[in-house]
């Protein structure tokens, strides 16, 4: 369904695209490069040409907040136990045929975005709930950068920090101006096939590594990846054999890999639920290849919820689900070894717990 860009507050000018010979715009966000005639939406939906230049068209709208475990995003190194301000508002640069939040994501109704929030209303809620941090989530950050940027700003400058859960399909440009204000990062790493991207999601695998190295190489951006694993796509030993060697050798055995299981949702109701022996086995393959912090999850399993010290392979974090349940650490390291752990830890961990605590951004405008 076409909707009609209306001018008002939530319509706001965007820097990444350019003018075409033949009198289009192309939009120079993501590698999908819409190329859009006046009046026109991108794939994404929330941005459009309106007077001969790209716009977003959610500025300060947002699908709902949701206080969550830091766990959820799934973040298992990144301040443990403390709670997130959870937002997102609609559409996705991706048509992934599993998508799990597909009725935002998908979305093309604007009562889909039912709260307003300035940047400095979301970081007054942060801070007001106790929230350690605020996760730009349910739909990609990258689509409603403009917005996912200026509410960073204002979260840094109260002291929360801030979380992108993402595909990393981002043009290089746009993605340094997103990510230099970025604490921590899940990346979604779909599939390590460029057919499976193209023919399942409408993205680049490409790109998507390219984030991951420029994250871990070039910023201070703490990085988990997360594979959600689809039975008979992406699943076969050698897939995950390369996936997660590539990690390891490209990123460093101290990136976290969480393979999730999938469930029926979208346009694969046909595809059954992956089986927990799937995401053990993948984990075994994972941790075969060196990398020391591998996690199952959608799936009820302690072992593969927990985090094991990589030197002693004595439990450091127990959880069960999103409920803490062991802690050893101290000063980031081992308790009973002394090993470094890699993340950001403080001294002592949340106690947030699995609770979901859905929010009303309005009664905290500034």
């Amino acid at each position: 369904m076409d909707v009609e860009i209306v001018r008002g507050p939530d319509v706001v000018p965007t820097r990444y695209w350019h003018a075409l010979a033949d009198g289009r715009v192309q939009c120079d966000l993501c590698p999908r490069y819409c190329k859009l005639r006046e009046g026109q939406r991108g794939l994404c939906f929330v941005r459009g040409r309106l007077d001969d230049q790209i716009v977003l068209t959610t500025y300060g709208r947002s699908s709902g907040f949701c206080v969550d475990p830091i766990e959820k995003k799934p973040l298992n190194h990144f301040f443990p136990g403390t709670p997130v301000l959870s937002f997102g508002t609609a559409g996705c640069n991706l048509f992934c045929k599993f998508c799990q939040n597909w009725d935002i994501s998908k979305s093309r109704e604007v009562d889909t975005l039912a709260d307003q929030a300035s940047p400095e209303a979301i970081a007054e809620a942060a801070v007001q709930l106790g929230c350690r941090s605020v996760a730009y989530t349910y739909n990609d950050p990258v689509i409603f950068l403009e917005y996912a940027v200026e509410v960073a700003e204002a979260c840094r400058a109260r002291g929360v920090k801030s979380v992108a859960v993402t595909a990393g399909e981002i043009c290089p440009e746009p993605r340094v101006e997103l990510f230099e204000r970025i604490d921590a990062a899940n990346v979604d790493l779909k599939a390590f096939t460029e057919a499976f991207y193209r023919n399942v999601c409408g993205g680049d695998l490409q790109t998507v590594l390219d984030t991951l190295v420029y994250l871990v190489k070039e910023t201070e951006v703490w990085v988990e990846i997360t594979t959600l694993l689809i039975p008979g796509e992406n699943d076969s030993d050698t897939e995950i054999d390369e996936l997660s060697g590539w990690v390891c050798s490209e990123l460093g055995p101290q990136v976290p890999l969480h393979f999730s299981a999938f469930h029926p949702d979208f346009k694969m109701m046909d595809v059954p639920p992956t089986p927990p022996a799937t995401l053990a086995r993948a984990r075994r393959i994972a941790l075969g290849n060196g990398l020391r912090y591998v996690y199952t999850g959608n799936v009820h399993d302690e072992e593969g919820d927990a985090t094991w010290c990589h030197d002693c392979d004595e439990c450091v974090v127990g959880r069960d689900w999103y409920q803490l349940t062991e802690w050893h650490l101290k000063d980031g390291a081992c308790a009973f070894c002394g090993a470094p752990c890699a993340g950001r830890f403080e001294s002592a961990p949340g106690d947030w717990g699995r609770r979901r605590l859905p929010v009303r951004i309005g009664a905290y405008r500034r």
